[in-house]
């Protein structure tokens, strides 16, 4: 190109290799591809391996033409996909429902505890409820956190998390070891969270001594069962309220 003729308005900046490999291959082998791909069923895996191409190539060649479980580039059709979500859903529920009747069936053995009854109480008023997944209790309160981890520990079957929003003129590393040696966790797996407006407190006292630490248990079982403590206890209460009223007219 002479230095006087303007460049043409798309210029590749491939090396001439890529350019050679690309064309490399014979017109009829794209054909055989979805030939197979249609006659014989074969998955983008199957015919990379039959072909000796990657799979990225065998790929732009068949994904107009899907099979039943191939995967990318041949997904289940759309039915297919409509009539497994459903039993799916149901699956789900059947097993959240079956935990729900076990926290029914062990709540009057629990609530023997003063403090599984406290737990439950504790967490109609505090817990988080939006996700029915997660069973979570924030609070700056050592004693309400610790009685939360204490039965949080006991009925969660994965990993339990720790999390501590803090103010920024604290200090994170004694906030740390405040809240490890109180629930008997390492420190380094608390992790932080700068209250967000925290810049905006200066000149006031913000009362959270210690921070606000939220314990989390991602466990749908666990929540399932919650769910039925809290409305047994719900039920107690109603019990109860039905009975001193009976006693307050006689």
């Amino acid at each position: 190109m002479l230095p006087h003729e303007p460049l043409p308005r798309r210029c590749s900046v491939r090396p001439a290799w890529e350019h050679t490999f690309v064309l490399a291959h014979a017109s009829y082998i794209p054909d055989k591809a979805r030939e197979l791909r249609v006659s014989k069923k074969l998955t983008i895996d199957e015919l990379a391996e039959r072909l000796a191409l990657p799979r990225t190539t065998i790929y732009y060649w068949v994904k107009d033409l899907p099979i039943e479980g191939s995967g990318s580039g041949g997904a289940f059709p759309p039915h297919r996909q409509r009539l497994g979500a459903p039993a799916m859903r149901d699956k789900h529920k059947r097993l959240r429902d079956e935990a729900y009747a076990d926290g029914q069936r062990a709540f009057e053995q629990l609530a023997v505890d003063a403090t599984f009854r406290d737990f439950v109480r504790l967490y109609m008023a505090e817990g988080y409820k939006r996700d029915r997944n997660r069973v979570a209790v924030g609070n700056s309160d050592p004693a309400i956190v610790g009685l939360s981890n204490f039965w949080v520990r006991r009925f969660a079957r994965n990993p339990i998390r720790y999390a501590l929003q803090y103010h920024a003129d604290q200090d994170v590393a004694e906030l740390r070891a405040f809240w490890g040696e109180s629930l008997d966790v390492k420190p380094s797996r608390i992790t932080l969270q700068r209250k967000s407006n925290s810049n905006q407190l200066t000149g006031r006292i913000w009362r959270c001594q210690h921070g606000v630490l939220t314990v989390t248990a991602d466990d749908t079982f666990f929540r399932s069962k919650l769910e039925a403590w809290m409305d047994c206890l719900r039920a107690a209460w109603a019990v109860d309220s039905a009975t001193s009223g009976r006693s307050s007219a006689w």
